[in-house]
């Protein structure tokens, strides 16, 4: 009988220690082949479980590269660690000289604090701009907490990570924060359920969501978008910067139950703009409607909305909305 290796126990299948590490088992698996930071043995020939070693091996190239050694030369730092000095201790890794001016442009670990573990390894992916991880990453999450969770405790935590990186790093982080918010909104968008139809044309009508003229920023929009979709609720979505003339057509059109307006800086936030579509009527005489308007993001903050919604949260935001349709969206509050 063959003796079974005292490691086995603690070997990680390639998919567990994808996770682990915030890379694809694609990434994994190039990596192997291009630098030889593969497992020190494979089961059945074909199989590949990762020892502490090769782990330690790993998580020290992804250090590396999420500083801005070139990965070639990351590998070979990390194997160079992985050696032992006198008594057994570890040898640190030695960044190659060459790498040193690109470590030195890069923006270093982003600034997380105490968030849910999926946050670290989607930064750390995103850091490396390693585009399959991410996007993997973001679809695990979603399936495994749903999405308002999802949107809450994973996307939003990390985006914000990188722009405060972004903002103290000289615009060294930009090409982060665009990868990161391209697949974020891929992600939403592809858990977003196909548009419900109205039913009822007497019944309330759609909520309606806009960002408001010159604001550019849809991530949040997008959230709530797929959010009510999952809700069944008939929902028109018109992204970024909406002209206030298209805004006030697409009003008179729809007669809408309710309008978000998203507004994400204080520049752009128009209150005349969300007083004059919180007056928008239509119907017959002594029937006439007009829209709820809930005003979202940080641009509000500091403005007086009276009558108009002001959610706390996201998930606040899709419980009023849910709960207004519900109730077949009475008039706002005077």
């Amino acid at each position: 009988m063959s003796e079974i290796p005292p490691d086995t126990a603690t070997r990680l299948t390639t998919g567990a220690l994808a996770r682990r590490l915030g890379v694809s088992p694609t990434t994994l698996r190039s990596w192997d082949r291009r630098y030889g930071v593969g497992p020190a043995v494979r089961t059945d020939g074909r199989h590949r479980r990762w020892t502490p070693r090769d782990v330690a091996v790993l998580e020290s190239m992804c250090r590396l590269t999420s500083t801005g050694v070139p990965p070639a030369e990351a590998a070979r730092a990390a194997k160079e660690s992985a050696e032992t000095g006198p008594g057994g201790a570890p040898v640190p890794p030695r960044v190659p000289e060459s790498a040193t001016r690109a470590r030195s442009r890069a923006a270093g670990t982003l600034p997380l604090g105490d968030v849910r573990q999926e946050c670290r390894g989607l930064a750390r992916a995103a850091v490396r701009l390693d585009a399959p991880a991410v996007e993997e990453q973001l679809a695990a999450a979603v399936e495994t907490h749903g999405l308002a969770v999802a949107w809450q405790e994973v996307m939003v935590p990390t985006l914000h990570a990188v722009g405060r990186k972004w903002a103290s790093s000289g615009d060294r982080y930009i090409e982060v924060e665009h990868l990161l918010s391209w697949h974020m909104s891929t992600a939403l968008r592809r858990c977003t359920s196909p548009p419900t139809r109205q039913g009822d044309a007497l019944g309330p009508g759609p909520v309606l969501l806009a960002c408001v003229p010159g604001e550019q920023h849809t991530l949040a929009l997008e959230a709530l978008n797929a959010g009510l979709a999952e809700l069944r609720l008939p929902i028109r979505m018109f992204g970024a910067a909406v002209p206030v003339e298209a805004l006030t057509a697409a009003v008179d059109r729809l007669g809408p139950a309710a309008v978000v307006l998203w507004a994400q800086s204080r520049s752009t936030a128009s209150l005349p703009l969300a007083r004059h579509v919180a007056g928008a009527q239509w119907g017959v005489k002594g029937a006439r409607r007009r829209p709820v308007v809930m005003l979202g993001g940080s641009g509000w903050i500091g403005r007086s909305g009276q009558g108009m919604l002001r959610p706390t949260s996201f998930q606040d935001a899709l419980d009023t909305l849910a709960a207004l349709y519900a109730a077949g969206a009475p008039p706002a509050p005077a």
